[in-house]
């Protein structure tokens, strides 16, 4: 729907608010170009120098990054995101799997407390898509997949706070899920997250921060074992 305003700076607000939401609610997925200038002028009904503006903005905030002869990327899902993701980008891989671990354990511990029956609906999905993502072998789709499923499992705690937290450090723990991945996928480093989803359905709050605690661990330690000789 065009978007209409008798002032400029509030007509500009209003784009810079209609193009994060799309941001925001994954309409245009990190690493997606976003819509050409001449086609969000079409869909939004504003002048091309009010796009411009706040697609600037936008980047200036750190969402997205302007590619010359490329086009426009999203890079982040928020402001926060963003600065989230440039602040912890050399930070030590080791003090990000103690956050991941502490914040997963504690969202987990509280998903076995206070998860609805839509939230285990969703999480079995996710699950499943999970591991059809690992069976494709293909790197990026797992991470994806695996980040979704993390992320499901924080929001079941509904605590709106720690939900927040986690999606502005989404894009840390997705860099540093990469890095411990690698560029293939192998049984070595495969974990099945089928206890975690069953402790949280039983309402088992222990056995459930227990589960979430370990995997990121887990996921290094598999890849810094080597694996055995065959001799």
């Amino acid at each position: 729907m065009p978007l209409t305003s008798p002032r400029r700076s509030a007509l500009s607000e209003q784009v810079i608010s209609a193009l994060r939401a799309q941001i925001s609610s994954g309409e245009w997925p990190v690493g997606s170009r976003i819509p050409t200038e001449p086609e969000l002028v079409e869909q939004l009904g504003v002048a091309r120098n009010t796009v411009r503006e706040a697609v600037r903005a936008l980047a200036h905030n750190g969402l997205l990054d302007i590619r010359q002869g490329s086009g426009t990327y999203v890079v982040a899902t928020s402001e926060l995101a963003g600065v989230m993701q440039r602040r912890f980008a050399e930070a030590d891989p080791r003090h990000i799997a103690e956050l991941r671990s502490t914040l997963e354990s504690s969202a987990a511990k509280l998903a076995a407390v206070r998860r609805t029956e839509r939230d285990l609906k969703q999480l079995d999905t996710l699950l499943v898509r999970r591991e059809e993502a690992w069976e494709s072998r293909d790197t990026e789709a797992f991470v994806t997949a695996d980040a979704t499923f993390h992320m499901a499992v924080v929001a079941a705690s509904h605590n709106d706070v720690m939900t927040a937290m986690y999606a502005d450090l989404g894009e840390v723990l997705r860099d540093w899920l990469r890095e411990d991945v690698g560029e293939r996928l192998t049984a070595e480093n495969h974990m099945d997250h089928t206890r975690l989803v069953d402790a949280i359905r039983v309402g088992d709050a222990e056995a459930a921060a227990l589960e979430a605690a370990g995997y990121a661990f887990q996921c290094r330690q598999a890849r810094l074992t080597p694996a055995p000789s065959g001799d």
